[in-house]
């Protein structure tokens, strides 16, 4: 198992042989594993403290409102748990063991990929994300274009942070802060890193050296959401016509129908059903407006239209 995450985030990664001995996290559980010396990264109010910024457990007093609240630790992602804070009052009664407040940032939203060789960033690639309703993103953008202002922001910070770390590593910021980061790729996107990433990928975590000739292209990663509280199910043999279509890069199924809808982590607002990769906006929005007609969901929640509905029901992000 040379790439360790969950089964349905595999299917990009079968193709490309590796040696037995190499290990590849594509998710947090197993980036937490195996690299204990930098697990710390996963402390949010460590990495709060890295760049001075206001911060705290719940219990202690903020400063000034509103305030941003979240886990502490929170190796599954998709903002579960993460809230906005208005007020004294408010932060009150949200108190929770195991989280913390930080400012609420403003700003773009941008997830930044870096291949990083003994500290030392080689290769960037930044994705910015339309916000979908309740902590969800309607589409993301892969940028072909660099951005010097926040790799130089973030370099200094893995200079100062990740000494003689070789990997891919994730970060996420918000109007240039980092809210998180990964020590791992953002998986939902590989394929459009470009041909030949993956091998580069390989070959940084077999031989220690990034290896990638980059000719970066634009794409999107469009996601389909569904109501939450819901059991979907698909046909595969319905999936396949939508991976041959023009501009459509990958097609995604991101749930196990063997797994109850609660085992999966999802934002509160909606269920992670399907993500289309593509290289044409239109292309990708046009082959979810279809795809969401194949899941189907049983039973129905309460006051919800029936799990067969038009995708003007459902909630995409």
């Amino acid at each position: 198992m040379p790439f360790y995450g969950d089964p349905w985030r595999t299917e990009y990664f079968a193709a490309h042989p590796v040696a037995p001995h190499v290990r590849i996290p594509i998710t947090d559980d197993w980036s937490w594993q195996f690299y204990p010396a930098h697990r710390w990264v996963y402390n949010k109010l460590l990495v709060a403290e890295s760049q001075g910024l206001p911060h705290g457990p719940h219990g202690t007093e903020p400063p000034s409102y509103p305030v941003f609240s979240k886990p502490i630790y929170n190796l599954t992602g998709m903002g579960k748990g993460s809230c906005a804070i208005g007020s004294a009052a408010e932060y009150l009664e949200r108190l929770t063991p195991g989280h913390m407040w930080m400012p609420l940032l403003e700003g773009r939203h941008v997830s930044s990929d870096a291949a990083l060789v003994d500290g030392v960033p080689h290769w960037w690639r930044h994705t910015t994300g339309k916000p979908g309703p309740g902590g969800t993103f309607d589409y993301w953008t892969v940028h072909a274009a660099p951005d010097a202002t926040l790799e130089a922001y973030l370099g200094a910070w893995v200079a100062r942070h990740l000494q003689r770390f070789t990997g891919i590593v994730n970060f996420e910021t918000i109007g240039g802060v980092i809210i998180e980061c990964h020590l791992r790729m953002a998986e939902q996107w590989v394929d459009l890193n470009g041909a030949g990433w993956l091998e580069a990928v390989i070959g940084l975590y077999t031989e220690g050296r990034w290896r990638f000739d980059d000719r970066p292209r634009e794409g999107y990663s469009v996601v389909l959401f569904g109501p939450n509280g819901r059991r979907w199910s698909y046909d595969m043999a319905d999936v396949e016509p939508f991976r041959k279509r023009p501009s459509v890069s990958t097609v995604q199924i991101t749930f196990q129908t063997e797994y109850a809808p609660e085992v999966h982590v999802n934002p509160p607002g909606g269920f992670r059903l399907a993500i289309v990769n593509c290289w044409d906006l239109a292309a990708g929005l046009a082959a979810r407006a279809d795809i969401a007609r194949i899941f189907v969901a049983d039973p129905p929640v309460v006051d919800e239209p029936a799990g067969d509905a038009p995708i003007a029901a459902f909630q995409r992000a």
